[in-house]
């Protein structure tokens, strides 16, 4: 990596700082390759450690930058485009070619901007959902099914668990699939979020709402989280996975 003059820019110093070193990354490095430590880099382009360190975290929140525990600052594997629709579009969660695996369900009540777009405050099945990308978890999934949904629903699969997931699913096949609406956002990772995605409480996430209709209303609505540093959501029939190809080669 080359040095430059940050004195006499209007922008941010870590700012710029983030660009040049986005621009070697691209040029200099493979995906993997641990950078140089701090007081190098910072040595390097005559800056303060902490104007460095801004410049990294603004990089690592991109998902061009991975900080490992024991090896250190290394480039991140490109992003993957991640399919939001599954293998035909107007189908319910859980159809053939549904690339989310269920992980749990419980039975309570829905936050009330489900109930909302529910228009209803009955109970509701809250199966959880995860999705896997070449390995790591690149998505999690609740999906609110009120009871009124799968009035037919057994009690045979247990009152929670991965089975009685998968029974909710079936059972919610069973009413005709009328339409669909899906919107999107920028959000922050809770809690929850964070421990399912193995990111930090605050990283930057993709919400992705889903409202699914039957019998003229909402019979239940899917609120999807990506990971904001490792996806790039694409919106089409295809479920595949895009990778830029340009980087991989660059890893090779």
């Amino acid at each position: 990596m080359g040095t430059t003059q940050l004195q006499t820019v209007p922008e941010p110093k870590y700012w710029h700082l983030k660009t040049v070193i986005g621009e070697a990354l691209d040029s200099e490095f493979a995906v993997g390759e641990i950078l140089p430590n701090e007081r190098d880099l910072a040595a390097r382009f005559g800056v303060a450690r902490a104007t460095l360190r801004q410049a990294l975290e603004q990089l690592e929140l991109e998902g061009r930058l991975q900080r490992r525990r024991g090896v250190g600052t290394t480039v991140a594997p490109p992003r993957v485009g991640v399919a939001v629709e599954g293998s035909r579009a107007h189908s319910w969660p859980g159809a053939r070619g549904d690339v989310w695996q269920p992980a749990g369900c419980e039975r309570g009540s829905a936050p009330a901007a489900v109930a909302d777009l529910l228009d209803s405050e009955e109970p509701v099945h809250v199966v959880r959902r995860t999705r896997v990308s070449h390995g790591r978890p690149v998505a999690a999934e609740l999906l609110y099914v009120p009871v009124s949904s799968v009035a037919e629903l057994s009690s045979i699969d247990g009152p929670s668990g991965p089975g009685r997931a998968r029974a909710v699913l079936r059972e919610l096949q069973r009413l005709g699939l009328e339409g669909e609406d899906r919107s999107v956002e920028l959000g922050s990772a809770s809690a929850d979020d964070a421990r399912e995605l193995d990111r930090l409480p605050g990283a930057p996430v993709l919400v992705v709402t889903t409202r699914f209709f039957a019998e003229g209303r909402t019979a239940a609505v899917a609120v999807a989280t990506y990971r904001a540093d490792t996806c790039r959501l694409t919106f089409g029939d295809t479920p595949h996975v895009e990778i830029d190809h340009r980087q991989e080669r660059r890893a090779s």
